[in-house]
């Protein structure tokens, strides 16, 4: 097994995150935060410099049946500003070819993702082209970034396929714009 893949499947076994799913406290006002398109959490309009106060604000993290996000907690709720997805998937293993091969993608929080039935991968036309996102949970996107969608092409180019696509846990996922 690739030894970047099986990091990745390790990070994701031992990740516990609370359960926001089932938090309903009151709605308190805006948090004062907002997540830039490029993935930069800010908070007062000054960039969090601590990756671990990112990764703190990222596991409370939901997104609500309107469509927006919220900071939740078991006693308060705070709206959260996300230009575009509430991560970035920074970097991307392969491990296997075709049919059998996973994709597991790295997020600028620090978690990871293993794309697949739960986890689709998707490419949305933008106006600059193409927007890839990969899936991370209840409603939660990652940007797919330049260089490992590059990488996501450069592997759907080598295995010749009609749509071009790539595999992961069972799932083909068309590299085309929806």
């Amino acid at each position: 097994m690739n030894q970047g893949l099986a990091a990745l499947l390790r990070q994701i076994g031992d990740t516990r995150l609370p359960p926001v799913d089932k938090w309903n406290p009151p709605h308190c006002g805006d948090s004062e935060m907002r997540i830039a398109a490029d993935g930069t959490w800010f908070h007062q309009g000054t960039p969090i410099r601590r990756p671990e106060m990112v990764r703190l604000f990222s596991r409370i993290l939901r997104r609500e049946a309107d469509g927006g996000y919220v900071l939740v907690t078991p006693v308060e709720k705070l709206d959260i500003l996300v230009e575009d997805a509430p991560f970035v998937a920074v970097a991307v293993e392969s491990e296997r070819e075709g049919r059998d091969r996973r994709l597991g993608f790295r997020l600028n929080t620090g978690d990871a993702v293993i794309a697949g039935p739960e986890n689709a991968l998707r490419i949305e036309d933008g106006e600059a082209g193409p927007r890839p996102y990969v899936h991370v949970r209840a409603g939660l996107d990652a940007l797919v970034a330049r260089a490992p969608y590059y990488e996501l092409v450069a592997w759907a180019l080598e295995e010749e396929g009609d749509p071009p696509g790539l595999w992961s846990g069972g799932v083909f996922f068309p590299l085309g714009a929806m």
